[in-house]
C-alpha cells in the first residue's frame, strides 16, 4: 500500500535504480537471448574498399559443419527487400541504394557481401571464413580530397562527382561585408577527424517469424525501437507494421551508434522467415569498427572578422563532410541542421554565412556520434576564438565575455536560423575561472615557460542545441519522423504505478530520473513506481533517445501524463468525500479538503475506487491511466564553460591532461548524480578525441584502425580528477523548464583539451593550429620546426 510522503524526489541526487543488475552482471541484453530451435548468422565482408562481386561459391562451404544455407544479394533481391531509407532528406540530395547485402558492388572494407547461417555460432564463422568469393578490385576514394578531385573515382555511379549535396546557410552578402569592415581576419583550416563510438555492448539481433500469423520478433540493440519497427516494416519489409514487434532490453552503450538502421537486422528478419528458426547475430569488435556507423571527418576553412578590440564581426565557414559509402538515417542533417545552425555559439555575431558539401567516400558511413554536429562546431568556433585572442594578445576569457549574448537579449534570434530559449553566460565562465584558479594557472603557465615541461590552459564557453523540435519544423526541414514523445501512467489497484516512455536508455539513468519526476507529481514513495520502455508492443508510440531529447521531451510527456492523473484523483476524491474538486487539495500523498485535514483519502484509497467503481463520479470512466504526447515549441539549449589544463613534455611531445573544470548548465536538475556522471562520462569521450583517437584510412581505402592496438581509447590513468558545477537557466519552452546534459560533456571538452594543447604551443613557440589528435610525436615535431632544432629526445 502506497504511503504519504512530504519530501522531494526531483534534484536528489540518487544512486540509479538500474546499476545492481549491471555491475552485478544480471543486466538483460540481446546476447543473453535464447529462443528454442535459435540458429547463428555470420557476415562475410568484403575486404576491399571497391570491388565488383563477380561471383560467389556458395557449394564451397554449403557441407561444412551445421551450415543450414548461404544468403546472397540474390536472396535480398527475390525477397523484395526495399533499400535502407534516409531519415533526413535534403534538396537535391543523392541517396544511392544501400541493399542489406550487395549484390553487384562493395563499397567499402566491411560491407555484407553474403551471410552464412549454421547451427552455432562457430560453425557459422567457420563457414563464412571458407566462403569463397571472387572480386575486381576497383579505384577507391577514402578523404573528401581525393573524392572531389578531378576524375576521381566513382563511389557511385548516381552520385556525380562523389557529391551528395550542396547546402549553405546565412546571409553571404552580409558576411561579406563585415569581413570589409574587419580589423583583424582570422584564419583556420581543420580537420576534425573520424572517430569510432565503441559501446561497451556491440551490436546484436535475435529475429524470430512465426508464420501461423505472419508474426516478426526482433530483439535488438537500438536507441528507438519504435524507429527500427516503423524502418523495417514500411520500407523495407513490406509488412504490415503491427506484424513487426521490436524489443530492444537493456544496452550497454550507444553514443548514436544504435540510432540507426544497419542491414544486419534486416538479414535475421529475412533469414528466420526463410529458414524457419530464430536467428542471431552478435558482433565481433574488429566487426564493429568495419561496420558501425562513425563519426566526426569534417575538413573546414573557416575565417573570423573581428575589431582590434575583440568585438566578433562577422564568420564564415567552408566545410567538405565525409559521409562515407551509403547515406544513412540522420547522415544528411549531422554536418546541415545539427552543425552549420551552430556556429554562432555563445556570441553575438552579427553575420555568418556557411557552406557545407557532403562527400560520399569508400569508407565506413559517417552518421550522429555523441553531440552530432554540436562538438563539430563547437570546436569550430571555440578553436578560432582562441586564435583570435591570441592575435589579439587578449585573455581568452575576456575576449569571450565581451562577445556573450546577454540575459535580457533572450529569445535570441541567431543569423543561421536559431532561436535560443534562454541563456546566462557569465555566471558559469566566473564559475569554472573560480573553480579551476584561473588567475594562478596564467601565473604558472609564466612560469613555466621555456622549461622542459609547458603548460596550457584550454578555456571554453559553448552552447547545445537538444530536444529536437518542433515537429512541424524539423519536418520541413527535411526530417522524416517526428520529434514528439509519449508517455502513458498506469496506477494499479494497489497503488502500484508503471511508468511507459517512448525514450529508451542505454545508461542515461531513465530508470531512477522518470520515477523521481513522477514520485513528486504522485507524492508517493519512488519504491512505488516502475519505468518501462524498449519494447514495441508494450508502450505507446515513440521517438527514442538521441540528441540529449529524454527529459526535455520524453519527460514533459510524462509530467503531462501525470497531471492527467492527479486530475482525475482529485474529482474521485471530491465524489468521495462529498465536496467540490476545487475544494480538493493533494499534499503528500493524500487527497483532501482544504481547511478540513480530517477529511480525507488516501492515495490507495483512490486508486482503488478507480478499479472498483462502487462510488463513482457518473461522468468518469473507470480505471486510473492517462496517455500524453508533448511535441516541443522549441529546442532546448544548455550551455556552460569548461576549462581544461594540459602538461607538455617538451623533450617527448607527451601532453598529460592535468586538470578538468565543468560548469554545465542544464536547466534545474532532476538528478545532479546522474548529470555528473552524463557530463564525466561525456569529457573524457571528448578527451579522447583530442589526444588518442583516430580512425585512419590509407589512400585505398583500407582501414588502419580496426583494434585496440591502433585504436586508443581513453584508459583510467589518462583522466584527472574532474571538478564539477551547475548554473540553473531553466527553459520558457517545456513543463520541466530543463534542458539536456547527455552530450554536453563530449561536446564542450574535445574543444577545451584542444585549446590547452594550443595554448601552450602558443604560449612557448607561436604555434597557431594543429590538427588533433595531439599525439606526443606530433606534438614534439611541431616544437622542434618551430624552434628551428630538434629538442633533446629523452634516454628511453
Amino acid at each position: 500500500m502506497s504511503e504519504t510522503r512530504t519530501d522531494k524526489y526531483f534534484g536528489q541526487a540518487l544512486k540509479r535504480k538500474e546499476d545492481p543488475r549491471f555491475i552485478t552482471g544480471t543486466g538483460n541484453y540481446t546476447d543473453d537471448m535464447v529462443l528454442h530451435g535459435m540458429v547463428h548468422a555470420a557476415m562475410v565482408r568484403s575486404p576491399y574498399a571497391h570491388a565488383k562481386i563477380t561471383g560467389i561459391n556458395t557449394d564451397s562451404v554449403k557441407d561444412m559443419p551445421g551450415v543450414l544455407r548461404v544468403l546472397t544479394g540474390q536472396d535480398v533481391q527475390d525477397a523484395g527487400l526495399g533499400s535502407i531509407p534516409v531519415g533526413w532528406l535534403l534538396p537535391d540530395l543523392k541517396t544511392p541504394a544501400h541493399p542489406a547485402i550487395a549484390l553487384t558492388e562493395a563499397n567499402h572494407v566491411g560491407d555484407i557481401v553474403a551471410v552464412v547461417i549454421a547451427e552455432t555460432r562457430a560453425q557459422a564463422e567457420d563457414a563464412a571464413a571458407a566462403l569463397e568469393v571472387d572480386y575486381d578490385a576497383l579505384p577507391a576514394v577514402a578523404t573528401t580530397h581525393a573524392a572531389l578531385a578531378d576524375g576521381a573515382p566513382l563511389v557511385h555511379d548516381d552520385v556525380p562527382g562523389n557529391v551528395a549535396f550542396h547546402w549553405e546557410i546565412g546571409d553571404e552578402a552580409a558576411t561579406t561585408e563585415a569581413f570589409r569592415g574587419a580589423a583583424r581576419k582570422v584564419h583556420v583550416k581543420l580537420r576534425n577527424h573520424r572517430l569510432v563510438a565503441n559501446p561497451i555492448e556491440p551490436r546484436a539481433s535475435l529475429a524470430q517469424f512465426t508464420p501461423a500469423g505472419g508474426d516478426y520478433l526482433l530483439y535488438t540493440t537500438s536507441q528507438n525501437p519504435h524507429i527500427h519497427r516503423l524502418i523495417l516494416a514500411a520500407f523495407v519489409m513490406s509488412i504490415p507494421e503491427h506484424k513487426l514487434r521490436v524489443i530492444s532490453p537493456d544496452v550497454g552503450g550507444g553514443f548514436g551508434t544504435k540510432i540507426f538502421q544497419y542491414q544486419e537486422e534486416v538479414i535475421v528478419l529475412l533469414a528466420s522467415r526463410l529458414i524457419g528458426r530464430p536467428v542471431k547475430w552478435t558482433a565481433r569488435r574488429s566487426e564493429a569498427f568495419v561496420s558501425d556507423a562513425q563519426g566526426r571527418d569534417h575538413d573546414t576553412e573557416a575565417e573570423l572578422a573581428v575589431s582590434e578590440d575583440g568585438k566578433i564581426l562577422g564568420f564564415r565557414v567552408n566545410t567538405h563532410a565525409n559521409l562515407g559509402a551509403y547515406q544513412t538515417l540522420f547522415a544528411p542533417a549531422v554536418p546541415t541542421y545539427l552543425y552549420a545552425t551552430l556556429l554562432n555559439g555563445v556570441y553575438k555575431i552579427p553575420a555568418i554565412h556557411a557552406k557545407v558539401t557532403g562527400v560520399m567516400t569508400n569508407t565506413v558511413p559517417v552518421d550522429a556520434y555523441r553531440g552530432a554536429g554540436r562538438p563539430e562546431a563547437t570546436y569550430l568556433i571555440e578553436r578560432i576564438v582562441d586564435m583570435a585572442a591570441h592575435e589579439l594578445n587578449m585573455d581568452p576569457a575576456e575576449l569571450r565575455r565581451q562577445n556573450f549574448i546577454q540575459p535580457d537579449e533572450f529569445p535570441y534570434q541567431t543569423p543561421v536560423a536559431l532561436v535560443y530559449d534562454s541563456g546566462d553566460y557569465e555566471p558559469a565562465l566566473d564559475q569554472a575561472m573560480q573553480m579551476m584558479n584561473y588567475t594562478a594557472l596564467r601565473e604558472e603557465q609564466a612560469r613555466m615557460k621555456g622549461g622542459k615541461t609547458i603548460l596550457g590552459v584550454g578555456l571554453i564557453s559553448f552552447l547545445e542545441a537538444c530536444g529536437l523540435a518542433p515537429s512541424a519544423l524539423v519536418g520541413q526541414l527535411g526530417a522524416q519522423a517526428g520529434q514528439w514523445e509519449s508517455s502513458l501512467v498506469r496506477v494499479h489497484p494497489t497503488g502500484k504505478v508503471e511508468l511507459y516512455t517512448g525514450s529508451h536508455s542505454h545508461g542515461q539513468g531513465h530508470e531512477t530520473a522518470f520515477p523521481q519526476i513522477a514520485a513528486d507529481e504522485l507524492q508517493i514513495p519512488i519504491e512505488d513506481i516502475e519505468l518501462i520502455h524498449g519494447d514495441t508492443g508494450r508502450m505507446p508510440y515513440g521517438w527514442g533517445t538521441y540528441g540529449s531529447r529524454s527529459a526535455a521531451v520524453g519527460g514533459s510527456a510524462l509530467k503531462l501524463a501525470l497531471q492527467k492523473i492527479t486530475a482525475k484523483m482529485k474529482k474521485i476524491a471530491a465524489h468521495l468525500l462529498e465536496a467540490s474538486v476545487e475544494d480538493i487539495e493533494h499534499e503528500g500523498g493524500t487527497f483532501r479538503i482544504k481547511g478540513a485535514p480530517d477529511k480525507s483519502k488516501t492515495f490507495f484509497d483512490i486508486a482503488l475506487m478507480a478499479h472498483l467503481a462502487h462510488n463513482y463520479p457518473e461522468d468518469l470512466e473507470p480505471g486510473l491511466e492517462a496517455t500524453a504526447f508533448y511535441d516541443p515549441k522549441n529546442f532546448v539549449y544548455p550551455f556552460g564553460t569548461h576549462i581544461a589544463v594540459v602538461e607538455i613534455d617538451t623533450d617527448t611531445g607527451h601532453v598529460k591532461l592535468r586538470g578538468y573544470g565543468s560548469v554545465d548548465d542544464c536547466g534545474p536538475l532532476i538528478n545532479p548524480l546522474i548529470a555528473e556522471g552524463q557530463v564525466h562520462g561525456g569529457v573524457v569521450q571528448g578527451m579522447g578525441q583530442a589526444l588518442l583517437e583516430d580512425a585512419a584510412y590509407d589512400e585505398d581505402g583500407n582501414f588502419l584502425a580496426g583494434t585496440y592496438m591502433e585504436y586508443a581509447m581513453p584508459r583510467a590513468d589518462d583522466v584527472p580528477f574532474i571538478q564539477h558545477g551547475h548554473t540553473v537557466t531553466p527553459s520558457p519552452h517545456n513543463p520541466l523548464g530543463v534542458k539536456g546534459i547527455g552530450e554536453s560533456g563530449t561536446i564542450a571538452s574535445t574543444a577545451a583539451v584542444a585549446n590547452a594543447v594550443m595554448d601552450a604551443l602558443w604560449h612557448e613557440a607561436g604555434i597557431a593550429h594543429l590538427d588533433m589528435p595531439y599525439t606526443a610525436e606530433k606534438v614534439w615535431r611541431a616544437l622542434r620546426d618551430a624552434r628551428g632544432s630538434q629538442p633533446q629526445a629523452a634516454d628511453d
